[in-house]
């Protein structure tokens, strides 16, 4: 590709090295996202204010579901992640080998998990992880494990 670049600008004067080097580059990043396998765009928001949690995929809301996140003292923290690690059946080692079903991990020990405490979703009650019913929490991790983690962004508001 390199070779039909520098041919190109050989016969046309005008294109000069930097307008090349960038051509190249444009190229390349084509050429990247042309054989890129991951699936559809998945943006998970949290909002802290208000309890819930959008999922959005390639753009289109999906779901919107109530939340637990966490409470004074031990707030989930804010910012922008992508899932480090999945686990079906987790246990929390640090909160008395509490069940965390389809546990997305974003930030360290901090993930989005199912509960069985349904009861306080809607309220942030958490150790700082983001709790979700059971199903719900099933079906993010089905979708985040169809399409990948690296198509997916978690922003907690």
């Amino acid at each position: 590709m390199r070779r039909l670049l520098c041919a190109a600008a050989k016969s046309a004067p005008f294109m000069s090295a930097p307008f090349m080097s960038a051509l190249f580059m444009s190229a390349l990043f084509v050429s990247f996202l042309a054989t890129d396998p991951a699936g559809a765009a998945i943006v998970v928001q949290i909002n802290r204010a208000t309890q819930t949690m959008q999922v959005i995929v390639d753009g289109v809301p999906r779901y919107d579901w109530r939340v637990s996140t966490g409470r004074r003292g031990l707030p989930t923290p804010g910012g922008v992640y992508h899932p480090q690690r999945l686990a079906t059946s987790w246990y929390s080692r640090k909160y008395h080998n509490s069940p965390m079903p389809h546990s997305i991990f974003f930030r360290g020990g901090i993930a989005i998990h199912g509960t069985y405490e349904t009861a306080w979703l809607g309220r942030p009650v958490s150790h700082g992880c983001v709790r979700l019913q059971p199903a719900n929490a099933a079906a993010l991790f089905g979708l985040i494990q169809r399409e990948g983690v690296g198509a997916t962004t978690i922003v907690v508001h």
